[in-house]
Order: C-alpha cells, then sequence, then structure tokens
C-alpha cells in the first residue's frame, strides 16, 4: 500500500463538544422517598461570616523564630465571608440532577480552512469509526454516570450512592436504569458484575448518540446519603476581579438562579471524561486532555517529549498516515470527542 504524503495541519481547525451536559442542578430529598425522583426542595447558598486564625507559613527562618512576631500575628482575627451550601434539618440525601446530550459527526470539524486536511481526516474518523464503532469509548463514559464520579465531593464519605437515568424521548422519560454506585471503584473502568447488564444498555445508548443512529439525551440524577444538615459541595466560582478584595467573600458557590446551589456543565463534563488510562505508566484514570494535564497535581502526564500527547499523535494519523496503537486511537477520538480549537499557526 503506497504511503500517504504528508500534509500540514489546518491553520483554523477546531470541533464541537459531543457530549453535551447541562449544570447540575442540587436538590434536597430524603434517601426513603429517592424512587420518586429528586423532589424540589431546592438547596440554598448563603453567607457565613467566620473569624479564623492566622495559620500560613512563616515567610522565612527569622520570623519563624521570633515569638512576639508569631504571637502578634496570632491575635489577629483572620475574619473571612463565605458561601456555604448545606442539607436542610428533615433531609438527609442531596440530588445532583443534569441532561446529558450525546451528538453525532465526531471528528467532523466545525471549522476548517483546508479542504485536503479535512478529507484526510474524515478519511481517518471513518476507518476507526467502521472498526470500534466508539464502543470502547461508549463503555468508559457509562462507566463514569454508573460510578457517580459526577457528584465529585459530595460522593466522598456518603453513606450509599445511587444513580437513576432515565432516557428522553419526545419530551418524555421512556426506559430507565438505576446503578449502586459505591460499589463501583473511582480508579477502575468497570463496575460491578450485578450492574454489567445495565451498564451494557446505557453504553448502547451513547454508543448510538456518537455514531449518529438515534437522538440521544439522558436525565441522570445521583443521590448521595450525607445526614440532615450535612454541608453539600455546588461548584465553587472563579472570581477574576482580583483587584480590591477587602470586605468580599473568600469564597463563592455557583448559583444556577436566585441563589439555587448548582454544579458547573463543565466540571460534569471533566468527570465523564476521566477514562484516560492509555498515557504512559497508567495508574488511575484522568480527564482526556490533550497533554493529560491533572491541575490538581500540576502535572502533565502525556509529554510531547514521549510522543504520547494529542498533537503528536493526531499529526501523525491524519498528516503522515502512522496509525497508532488502537489505545492511542481511543485517546484521540475521545479529545475530538471534548471538543476544542487545535489549529496549527502558521508562524
Amino acid at each position: 500500500m503506497a504511503k500517504e504524503p504528508k500534509i500540514k495541519t489546518a491553520s483554523v481547525l477546531s470541533f464541537n463538544r459531543h457530549l453535551d451536559p447541562s449544570d447540575g442542578r442540587m436538590t434536597a430529598v430524603n434517601w426513603n422517598d429517592i424512587q420518586h425522583g429528586a423532589g424540589t426542595t431546592v438547596i440554598q447558598i448563603q453567607e457565613k461570616s467566620v473569624r479564623g486564625t492566622i495559620s500560613n507559613r512563616p515567610k522565612n527562618a527569622k520570623e519563624a523564630a521570633d515569638a512576639a512576631a508569631i504571637n502578634a500575628a496570632v491575635e489577629k482575627a483572620n475574619l473571612q465571608t463565605v458561601d456555604i451550601a448545606a442539607l436542610p434539618q428533615g433531609k438527609d440525601t442531596v440530588a445532583v440532577t443534569f441532561t446529558l446530550r450525546v451528538l453525532p459527526n465526531v471528528g467532523q470539524p466545525s471549522a476548517c480552512n483546508d479542504e485536503s486536511f479535512a478529507q484526510r481526516l474524515d478519511a481517518v474518523v471513518s476507518s476507526y469509526k467502521s472498526a470500534t464503532q466508539f464502543q470502547e469509548l461508549a463503555q468508559r463514559y457509562a462507566v463514569n454516570l454508573a460510578n457517580g464520579r459526577f457528584l465529585w465531593r459530595n460522593r466522598i464519605g456518603a453513606e450509599n450512592v445511587n444513580v437513576s437515568i432515565e432516557r428522553i424521548i419526545n419530551g418524555k422519560p421512556t426506559e430507565k436504569l438505576s446503578f449502586d454506585a459505591l460499589v463501583n471503584r473511582l480508579n477502575e473502568i468497570t463496575v460491578h458484575q450485578e450492574q454489567e447488564k445495565s451498564l451494557e444498555q446505557l453504553a448502547q445508548w451513547i454508543q448510538a448518540g456518537l455514531n449518529g443512529n438515534e437522538h440521544v439525551l439522558l436525565s441522570i440524577t445521583g443521590f448521595a446519603r450525607l445526614g440532615e444538615g450535612q454541608e453539600v459541595y455546588p461548584s465553587q466560582e472563579l472570581i477574576l476581579d482580583t483587584g480590591n478584595t477587602k470586605g468580599k467573600k473568600s469564597k463563592t458557590l455557583y448559583a444556577i438562579k436566585d441563589k439555587e446551589a448548582g454544579i458547573h456543565s463543565q466540571k460534569i463534563g471533566n468527570a465523564l471524561r476521566t477514562i484516560d488510562t492509555w498515557y504512559p505508566d497508567a495508574t488511575k484514570p484522568i480527564a482526556v486532555e490533550p497533554y493529560g494535564s491533572v491541575t490538581s497535581e500540576g502535572k502533565a502526564y502525556r509529554q510531547p517529549k514521549e510522543n504520547q500527547d494529542f498533537y503528536t499523535l493526531f499529526d501523525g494519523w491524519v498528516n503522515t498516515g502512522k496509525t497508532p496503537e488502537i489505545e492511542q486511537q481511543h485517546y484521540v477520538m475521545a479529545v475530538l470527542v471534548r471538543g476544542g480549537v487545535f489549529g496549527e499557526s502558521d508562524k
């Protein structure tokens, strides 16, 4: 077979995301009532003013040795105003509800200014789709719904966690699946054997959406039993105006509307795409990113020098016809499902 002539990556190249979650709405229910759904008791974000203590690390050894300076610093009140959200008395479970659209045409650019590159890309994506039908990716996305990863900190320490998933057709719920999330481990890409049949059905729905065979809209609710009055954890807002911070809140939580607690769609999307176990020396799933970046660790697991980052694999596959191993093909396609801007500058 003749080797494909080398081409250059388009300078304008972008892709839409194909797993499209809504924001997560947080409500309070009783665990014994979760079969009736998430209920209507919204969780309100409230302000709290607290008097903390100075606890930051000394700036240098001289300051650490100065007992008088430490005493003077500790005497100062560390006054803070923060947002909090908690379950009301009488409700022991937080419910996080969102919808998820699974969109077709994976790998089809939303913008591309090079026709020859677009044709080569289409051939690569079509070949992958014919060989896999997105089965592996759909399975892994389904696992992250079944294990309740999208609950983030609300999942930690919960007594019970259940995930309910309904398929919506013509605006109405049809089939329904349920998962005991705590028996499914976050560091694995499988589910408990008793849930394998339900997972297979969920994966088939996601697969049908990615392949464009059917319109797929899912309604997902995760229930975490924390205890009456316990604090819950919405998304935290990033405050870009860092000028005069005097008198401002030190923590601002995300409100969908009228101080109703919620989780960002971007945070839910990050949880769903935490499927990458194909990076070098993998020990756990990480979110699919071009450099395998995990910001909480300050580390990129896919270094360009190891030729395992998205750009090296993608350019080699499309531009020169160098087909990666099947695991890395899954990774490249998962980045395209994620979406983003990947054009190569002319400079």
